[in-house]
Parts: structure tokens; sequence; C-alpha cells
């Protein structure tokens, strides 16, 4: 074994250096800088190269980490980015916004005593300097076929199909209803973690590799068959964007918005574009008592948000507490630096106000027996009541599927009882040639999920037109 291994008893966890919590509220910029490569190498060096990887076991892409962490140590980025783009459409997306602390990181074997590879961070710079030094260019198949693809939806795991189906010749157009591609990538997740020419850059090189884009595309019935006899296969990856609601006296009362609604505002305003919500200071935080309900990453997306906008108080109401909280902890301690207060064990019992809402009446719990999350369920205290100010409250509870498949105007189409699209085991619906992948199947989860489900739907696509060729 390479002796640039084996340091995490000498050398300790680092980060690259992080903004100061006052300089990053005024800005929507990375909150990290890049790494150094001399850093970054040494980071690199602290992975024990275990017999067992359990920071693969753990990534839903099932990413060769410790091999492309062994290259790194040894400087050879290159090859650490061919592996690492290997099993990744998006390894400096990731780098940015998976919850390594849940999943890579948080399952490193060296984690208990020595604090985890910072694997997350190395990625980022893997991909960076591939990107600095040309090394990522478009791809050109080594043989055009005559089958097109049509793909419903331009987020992660749409995307991620794509590139698969494109590099293997297949002409592939995407339909998105936005007005750019990313989806999620793009209108959701606010740039302090992920800064949009990342993703645009990303966009850019499918377009320059011959993957065509159909944007302010609405997909109903007679555009949905349209597809079906216009293409050799379908693949719909929409998502899911239905907010999913609170059920307590006052939820109609006006300045209580969904989360996407708000990020959504809050990211297009980035890009310059008019957001007459956002301008009339409907989903605009600034000089606002906030609050917003929830404990996912999506919450924690609000809550930073609404720092940068200059709301003049920032509370989040979690009904568990911080150990049994879904979202990423060390979102949790960012958010906690830029100055949001959090009241664990709290949930909204009222939505008080005439005709907007000014108070928000709580409801306190304690923590009982675990249920079937796997997480200690919350109880509500009989005396544990308050009543907060608020301006502006934010629902961000998570998100269930559409009106599916009433959405595209195909009752046909087969549902499962959590209304998401139902498929086989190869991502195919009932419908033939149609198949589906990504939340609108798995449910709202984590953009790397998104990008396994795409990909894995891209093999069997192709492996279907193979079959089909044949028959």
């Amino acid at each position: 074994m390479s002796e640039s291994l084996l340091k995490f008893t000498k050398t300790p966890q680092a980060m690259p250096d992080k903004r100061p919590a006052a300089e990053r509220r005024a800005d929507f910029d990375e909150i990290y800088a890049a790494f150094q490569p001399e850093k970054a190498r040494v980071q690199a060096s602290r992975c024990s190269q275990c017999g067992i990887p359990y920071c693969q076991v753990h990534c839903p892409l099932q990413n060769n980490i410790p091999d492309w962490l062994m290259l790194a140590a040894n400087e050879r980025w290159d090859e650490a980015y061919f592996v690492a783009s290997a099993t990744n459409t998006f390894p400096e997306i990731c780098g940015r916004i998976c919850p390594q602390d849940r999943l890579c990181e948080g399952n490193c074997v060296i984690e208990k005593d020595f604090n985890a590879v910072t694997i997350g961070a190395v990625e980022k710079h893997i991909t960076e300097l591939a990107w600095q030094n040309d090394l990522i260019k478009p791809f050109t198949p080594r043989q055009e076929r005559s089958e097109s693809i049509g793909i419903i939806g331009a987020g992660p795991a749409g995307l991620a199909a794509a590139e698969l189906l494109r590099r293997q010749g297949l002409q592939v157009h995407i339909y998105d209803r936005y007005d750019r591609a990313g989806g999620l990538l793009t209108y959701g997740i606010p740039n302090f973690k992920l800064d949009k020419a990342v993703v645009q850059r990303r966009i850019d090189l499918f377009i320059a590799s011959g993957v065509q884009f159909h944007y302010n595309t609405e997909i109903d019935a007679a555009a949905f068959a349209e597809l079906r006899a216009k293409h050799a296969a379908v693949l719909i990856a929409a998502g899911v964007y239905k907010a999913r609601e609170l059920y307590v006296p006052g939820v109609g009362l006006g300045n209580i918005v969904p989360a996407m609604a708000y990020l959504t505002a809050s990211n297009r305003k980035g890009f310059g574009d008019a957001v007459p919500t956002f301008d009339n200071g409907a989903l605009n935080a600034q000089g606002k008592q906030v609050v917003v309900v929830g404990g996912g990453d999506t919450a924690m997306d609000c809550v930073r948000t609404a720092i940068r906008q200059g709301a003049a108080s920032v509370t989040c109401l979690y009904r568990r507490d911080r150990e049994n909280m879904p979202g990423s902890l060390r979102e949790v301690h960012h958010a906690e630096e830029e100055g949001v207060n959090f009241a664990w064990l709290s949930a909204p019992e009222a939505f008080m106000g005439r005709q907007a809402v000014e108070q928000v009446r709580v409801q306190k719990f304690r923590l009982g027996a675990v249920d079937a999350s796997g997480r200690r369920a919350p109880v509500a205290m009989d005396q544990g009541h308050e009543n907060i100010p608020a301006d502006l409250v934010i629902k961000a509870l998570g998100f269930d599927a559409d009106d599916l498949p009433g959405m595209f105007g195909v009752p046909e189409l087969a549902v499962t009882s959590l209304g998401t699209l139902q498929v086989d085991a190869v991502g195919q619906t009932n419908l033939p040639g149609v198949y589906a992948a990504g939340d609108i199947v798995r449910g709202a989860s984590l953009v790397v999920w998104a990008i396994k489900d795409g990909r894995d739907v891209a093999v069997a696509m192709l492996q279907g037109l193979q079959q089909s060729q044949v028959a």
C-alpha cells in the first residue's frame, strides 16, 4: 500500500476554509472556499483503505470512494476524476449538496475516534480540477443511432438517464415545464449550497453533446400520446413538488407559504428574473419575523435563505430533537452559526391573525417510543404552549406526488398507494415503452438517489430497445 495513505492517526480532519458567518449572511455565495491541491491530497491520505469500504456501501451510487481517494493522495488527479465520474453523472454537485454526514462520511470506519475522511470536499476538488484542466469535454457517441428517447423532466434523474442514453448514440430529447434545465438543482437548492453556474456548466456540456432540450413544455394527454408515438421509449422523471399540508386552525391565513414556492422565487431573483411575488414582498423575508416548519434539508435551505434576505428573525420549529431530525446536522450547524433559532420539540398548534398570520401558537412535545421511522415519536405535552410572532410562515414538511396520473391526463398509468408511479423491477410502468425514475417513483428523496435511479433506468431502457429489435 502506498506510503501516502493511512495518515488518519497523525493528520486531523479538515474541511476547506469556511467563510465567517457574518460575511456569508450578506450574500448567496457558496460558503466554502476551494481546497488547495496539497490540502486535498493530505485529506485524501487519511483514508484507511479498509477491507470493507462502508463509505462506498452507504453511497447510493456505490461510488468507488477508496479508489479515487488513493489516486488523489498520490496526486493522480486526472485518474481520480475518471474513477469518480464512472459511477456519478454529477460528482461536483454531489460533493457540494450530498448529506455526507448521513451517507459516506457518516459511515467511515475511522469516524468514531479520528473523524471521517472529508469525502465530499475531496470529490468536489477532484472534479473542479478536471474542469480547470479541460479534462471534461462534450462526448461524441461512437455510432449514432436512429432511435430517439423522450424524457419528461430535466431534473437530476432525467439528466442522469440522458447522459448514458446519449453516450450510446440515441437521440435524446428532454421536455421540461420550466424555462431552464436542472429541476430541483436549479430552482430548489439555494446558491450558497450549489452555485447555479455549476449546474449550467453541465447542462451546456449536455447540449454540446447532442442532448436536445425543450423548455416551457407542459405534458397533457395529447402531448403524452405524441411523445409515445414519436419516440422509441419515454422516461417520466418529473419529480414530486406537491407540498405536504399542515392541518391546524388558521393555516389558510395570508403569508403562510410552501417551501418550494419560496425557494423558487429566491432562485429566480438570483437569476435576475422578474419575480412579482418576491418584489411585492409576498415571498421575500426581508425585515420579517420568519417561522419555518420542518426539520429536513429543505427546511434548512429556507431558514438560511431567509437569513440572507435580511429577515428580522428566523425560527425553525421541529417536533423532534436535534438527534432525531431527518436533515443534515452539518446544515443545522451552519444555520446556527448564521443566526437561526431552533425550537426543538415544537410544532404549530394554530396560526393566528386577521387576514395574514401574526402569531404561531406552538405546541411543545417530548419524545416517546421509537416509531416505524426508526426515530423516537413526538408526544404532545399537556402544559407546553407558547405564542411566537410571525410575519411569514414557510411550510417545509416534504413533498408528495402530484395528482398522478391526472397530471398527464393519462388515467391508465398505474400508481401506488402512495400516489407515485408504479414500475416493475427495471423501472417500466404498466404502459409498454414508458419508464419512470427518481422521486416520481421513489417519493421525495435525495438528489443522489435520483441520479442512481436515472442511471439504472437508462440501462434498462437500452436493454429494452435491444430486446424489441431482436423480437
